[in-house]
């Protein structure tokens, strides 16, 4: 498990890699609340007692990673190693290698877009060096505008949306009786306040739900039109809806027109594909907006590594990622059901089991009220 100190000053992790005579000019410069991620601080102190060097002892509970070893039943080899082109050696397109942009398209006409005239092609995919490296692309092109994403929500939406002055993003609470859960009413209620561009993940991090049709469908009708939606849907393959038979859930299926809807899909190889290390990562969109967001990747990250490009190529054949993702969905179902049972036998109780994600949402304060033992009350004594 990985142990956080009691020690709560940043600057403690800093005077461990940094000498000392330059941790009061690195405060100085430092943006406090840019110290205090939980993610950060869990795996820095873990690195200090010993996490790298043995990592197989332990449980990492400080990030939402999925485990990237091979031994998940009926689940594809990753490649232990790669070959590297001559091209893989220059710089490559910001906005990704063809191949694998038409393969990404390809996969999603298969699985989410059958029989409908509007297609996608490559010229609709942008390949970026993670999600965040991608939602920061985004953000980069957005004009004057009201951004609306929601709370809870990924965590890093807050302090990434706020590097950028050319629009104001606004967080918008949910309500904890319906279980955080984003209801077309909320949507409508967001765009008449004025909000002209919604973030949000789907399926949901970290409340373990899902928005699937016809409900999605809906929350797109309403969008159309009226406001651009970005759609963080890493989590997509994380779906226990349907009887772990495989299927996604994604925006993609609901968009009528390819390059007139305003609907912006972002998913990559790090969740479903447990390839977190390799940072390759999509973003689905209208032509003229994949045409900007690659653009940018110039001056903003310089594009994804190639020989990984190339790499992912053959993963994303349709019937190997069908495959996979039944899987994936049966091996993480069964950790779900384990840790809720767990939780349960030891005094948690919570009102909704998770239908997705590798995320279980517990209140903290319900669950103090219930009598829970002292040493879970805060988020610190229970990482101790």
């Amino acid at each position: 498990m990985i142990i956080p100190s009691q020690n709560r000053n940043p600057v403690s992790i800093i005077s461990s890699i940094v000498p000392i005579k330059y941790t009061s000019v690195i405060q100085a410069l430092m943006r406090p609340k840019d110290a205090r991620q939980g993610v950060l601080w869990c795996t820095e102190r873990a690195y200090q007692h010993g996490f790298l060097d043995n990592p197989e002892d332990w449980a990492n509970l400080g990030q939402g990673a999925p485990e990237v070893e091979d031994d998940i039943a009926d689940s594809f080899q990753r490649p232990n190693c790669i070959d590297i082109s001559i091209s893989a050696r220059e710089y490559g397109p910001t906005a990704g290698i063809k191949p694998l942009r038409e393969a990404v398209a390809h996969l999603y006409n298969t699985h989410h877009r059958q029989d409908k005239d509007s297609q996608y092609t490559w010229e609709n995919v942008c390949i970026v060096p993670g999600g965040r490296a991608g939602l920061i692309r985004v953000a980069a092109v957005l004009n004057n505008a009201y951004l609306g994403f929601f709370n809870p929500d990924y965590t890093a939406y807050n302090e990434m949306l706020s590097l950028f002055k050319n629009f104001a993003a606004i967080p918008s609470p949910l309500s904890e009786a319906d279980g955080y859960h984003i209801h077309p009413d909320k949507i409508s209620q967001e765009i008449a306040r004025g909000t002209s561009v919604i973030l949000t993940s789907n399926p949901r991090n970290p409340t373990g739900k899902v928005v699937t049709n016809p409900e999605l469908k809906r929350i797109q009708d309403i969008c159309r039109n009226r406001a651009t939606l970005i759609m963080d849907e890493f989590y997509g393959g994380y779906n226990y809806t349907s009887q772990c038979d495989g299927k996604t859930i994604s925006a993609a299926e609901n968009v009528e027109n390819v390059d007139d809807d305003d609907v912006l899909v972002i998913d990559g190889l790090t969740k479903r594909f447990r390839l977190p290390g390799w940072r390759i990562a999509w973003i689905l969109g209208p032509k003229q907006f994949i045409s900007a967001i690659g653009s940018c990747g110039s001056y903003l990250d310089g594009g994804a590594n190639v020989a990984f490009q190339e790499a992912a190529i053959p993963m994303l054949q349709p019937d190997t990622v069908q495959n996979e993702m039944k899987a994936l969905q049966k091996h993480f179902v069964t950790k779900r059901d384990f840790v809720v049972e767990r939780l349960i036998s030891m005094g948690f109780k919570f009102p909704r089991v998770p239908d997705s994600t590798f995320y279980i949402w517990l209140d903290r304060e319900r669950n103090l009220r219930s009598g829970i033992a002292p040493r879970f009350h805060r988020g610190l004594s229970l990482l101790d």
